[in-house]
């Protein structure tokens, strides 16, 4: 019976043999290419969200001129068009993605499951896992395709900041959620607050109050925001200068933003814990063309152009509280 059974059935063992050996070597170098390009991906990723960086970085240089020659609708138009070219490509990739890692999912309980069914693949097999090694390549991978999903939402982030701080005025004030205009001014900023090799990050602290819509110009209002925050990012870089960065690290900076509703008035406090000013700067602060930047770093014009869109086109107030030593705080308040 054995001899009987051998002679009907052990014929296919040969001529299968080699053919699960060849699949198993396609699936893993399959595998390997799989991994590959997951990486060459992740790495355009990288660069292209260095450039946005870059590109945000430029843009804040030349705001305060764009809105000097009035051209804040242009900008707005611009980066709006920027937005959107990038959030094509951007939905392209991430519906890609969630299919490469369903891919890869697949792909590697079907290469597990062979190497429970087969655990003695053959001598080829073994050595090309080895080779490429296979153990490394079915953990990386996934991790691998969460990188890039990180990547992904970090450029959609950005995209949206992009939006939401570049909105046209209109020739009508509209509704506009005010904190998201401040979310997306410290976005473009981020970069300026991450730590560098003189300093720690600076810290933001966030206590937002029960805002209601407020009716506004959204482009103009994003613009004084912008310019309190990078003042504040300013004076406190100006304050570390001669200090050790554990001195630093040990009293870190910080820029504090309070809003708060009284009376149907916002109001969005700015503080940072730098060096502050004298009585004699803070009279000047809103002065045109008054600056205590060196020639190169600031031309006088931001905050005086922020406080005639507060008090002038907005029928609101900006103010300065400050003294030497205990950081300076701007205050904004407009009607709701």
């Amino acid at each position: 019976m054995i001899a009987y059974c051998s002679f009907l059935f052990g014929w296919w063992i040969p001529v299968v043999s080699p053919i699960l050996a060849v699949l198993g070597s396609t699936m893993a170098i399959s595998a390997y290419i799989y991994v590959c390009r997951l990486r060459e991906l992740n790495t355009i990723l990288e660069q292209t969200v260095q450039k946005l960086e870059a590109a945000m970085s430029d843009l804040k240089q030349s705001q305060i001129q764009i809105i000097q020659s009035e051209k804040m609708s242009t900008l707005g138009q611009l980066v709006a068009g920027v937005a959107h070219e990038i959030n094509n490509p951007v939905g392209f990739v991430s519906g890609n993605l969630k299919c490469i890692g369903e891919y890869v999912e697949d792909l590697t309980n079907h290469l597990q499951l062979y190497q429970q069914t087969f655990p003695e693949p053959g001598k080829d097999i073994k050595n090309d896992a080895k080779t490429i090694d296979i153990e490394y390549l079915l953990e990386d991978m996934p991790k691998v395709v969460a990188s890039m999903q990180v990547g992904i939402n970090r450029i959609k982030d950005i995209s949206i900041s992009l939006r939401t701080f570049s909105r046209s005025d209109t020739s009508n004030k509209v509704s506009y959620n005010i904190h998201e205009g401040i979310d997306s001014t410290l976005m473009i900023l981020k970069h300026r607050l991450k730590a560098n090799e003189t300093r720690p990050e600076i810290q933001i602290i966030k206590e937002y109050g029960q805002l209601p819509m407020v009716n506004c110009y959204p482009g103009q209002l994003n613009q004084v925001m912008m310019n309190l925050i990078a003042n504040a990012i300013d004076a406190l870089d100006e304050s570390n200068h001669g200090r050790e960065y554990t001195e630093i690290q040990a009293n870190p900076n910080n820029i504090t933003i309070l809003t708060t509703l009284e009376n149907k008035i916002a109001t969005i406090r700015i503080k940072d814990n730098g060096p502050g000013m004298s009585d004699t700067v803070k009279q000047k602060i809103f002065e045109h063309l008054f600056t205590t930047k060196t020639v190169g770093q600031g031309t006088g014009l931001g905050l005086s152009i922020s406080r005639q869109i507060i008090e002038e086109t907005h029928d609101g107030k900006l103010s300065c509280i400050s003294a030497p030593g205990e950081g300076a705080e701007f205050v904004v308040e407009i009607p709701s």
